[in-house]
């Protein structure tokens, strides 16, 4: 059994996700949105660093997934997103909490079954595997897809591994 907190950053609305991995099973245990405000940058980013802790205090994750960094159109936009994911990620490893990185097209296969699906195929697979009344938000979908992500990629490499469980570093 492992809790897994998923992060997808952004400047202005941070999604998050977390969720509890029983066996090859996944349970939704809640999700949302931090959101940061109109205020100056540094501002936004405390916001973000803040809720986090919060976060993880409150839930005690075992593991942290986050989406990399991809280059858009808009090079600023970039480095804000790239500062917004820094701060989530240093709030982790202050908490002691072992970081994992995602391409977003992993993510998209790993949950869709295709790395170029969209947003609403994401809500949609989101929904379906974890069960939820309703399509979540759009960032906290993604950021559920991120945690779902890490724990498909935990679960294969147990497998591969040829091992029976996994947990806090230990496998029996």
């Amino acid at each position: 059994m492992a809790i897994i907190l998923g992060i997808d950053p952004g400047s202005r609305i941070t999604g998050f996700g977390l969720i509890n991995t029983v066996g090859a099973r996944c349970e939704y245990i809640t999700s949302g949105c931090i959101r940061t405000g109109k205020g100056e940058l540094p501002e936004r980013l405390k916001v973000i660093h803040e809720s986090i802790i919060t976060l993880i205090e409150e839930y005690i994750p075992q593991e942290f997934a986050i989406e990399q960094v991809f280059m858009g159109r808009n090079a600023d936009s970039a480095l804000k997103l790239g500062q917004a994911r820094g701060v989530a990620i240093l709030a982790a490893t202050l908490q002691n909490l072992p970081v994992h990185e995602y391409a977003p097209r992993t993510i998209k296969q790993a949950v869709v079954g295709t790395g170029a699906a969209d947003k609403e195929q994401v809500q949609h697979m989101v929904q379906r595997l974890l069960k939820l009344p309703g399509l979540p938000q759009a960032d906290a979908a993604d950021a559920l897809a991120i945690a779902l992500c890490h724990a498909h990629t935990n679960a294969s490499l147990i497998s591969r591994a040829g091992l029976k469980t996994f947990r806090r570093g230990r496998a029996s």
